[in-house]
């Protein structure tokens, strides 16, 4: 069983990467970045209702961007922090999400619990923060299949998608590592900064300390939840 695990991470990883690095998958790929998209944006938004401030909706964009807007002028957090923090929650929500769903995927019951929160959570974004028909038409699809895997309750099945979108949100901070070193970028001609420099402008250090903290933390994470999950 433990050597099976082994293979199956293993295997998981492979095809992951694979799927980033095989050009004429691209039909594969764009559907994932977007989600991947999602989870960042999500990231934002949930980071400042948790720290009290308000989560106004969310947009993805057709090149593979996105934009949360929130509200934290509400905070319980001083501005600094508070902005600093949210902006962070975009950067680790993917990477912490990805860990949780590495984690579940371990017995039955967690998978299912794992696997029906995503769904409740993907219907929430819709019906409440979502402000783009690309990630509403996009983000019902995901909804639609893993209601599917969900009901058809099989056990392997479970098991791979879980650790196939795990990994895939991890790995996703190093499908964006060009931003993480990035200081300001441009959008609909205007100049806008990145989480890195959001965060260097109100803590100590510069953009690229943070993105190599975020790294480190991403490269953590990732073995945490596969140590947990080979774990017998």
């Amino acid at each position: 069983m433990q050597q099976k695990s082994i293979f199956t991470i293993i295997g998981i990883s492979i095809l992951v990467f694979l799927v980033w690095q095989l050009p004429y998958l691209g039909s594969i790929q764009y559907p994932l970045l977007l989600l991947g998209t999602w989870f960042h944006e999500m990231g934002h938004g949930l980071t400042a209702l948790l720290i009290g401030g308000n989560f106004i909706s969310l947009e993805i964009f057709e090149n593979g961007g996105g934009v949360a807007y929130s509200d934290i002028s509400s905070s319980y957090l001083p501005y600094q922090i508070a902005r600093s923090v949210t902006a962070a929650g975009g950067l680790l929500g993917p990477v912490i999400s990805g860990a949780i769903l590495i984690i579940s995927a371990k017995n039955k019951m967690s998978s299912k619990i794992a696997l029906w929160s995503l769904i409740i959570i993907i219907v929430l974004s819709l019906c409440l923060w979502i402000d783009s028909l690309l990630a509403l038409v996009l983000l019902s699809i995901f909804a639609v299949i893993l209601l599917f895997i969900a009901i058809i309750k099989n056990r392997g099945l479970e098991t791979f998608t879980l650790l196939f979108l795990g990994t895939q949100c991890v790995l996703s901070t190093y499908l964006q590592i060009g931003y993480l070193f990035t200081k300001q970028f441009e959008r609909d001609g205007k100049i806008h900064y990145s989480d890195t420099q959001v965060m260097a402008t109100h803590l100590p250090g510069t953009y690229w300390m943070w993105a190599i903290l975020i790294l480190l933390i991403t490269i953590y994470l990732l073995y945490k939840s596969y140590r947990y999950y080979l774990k017998k």
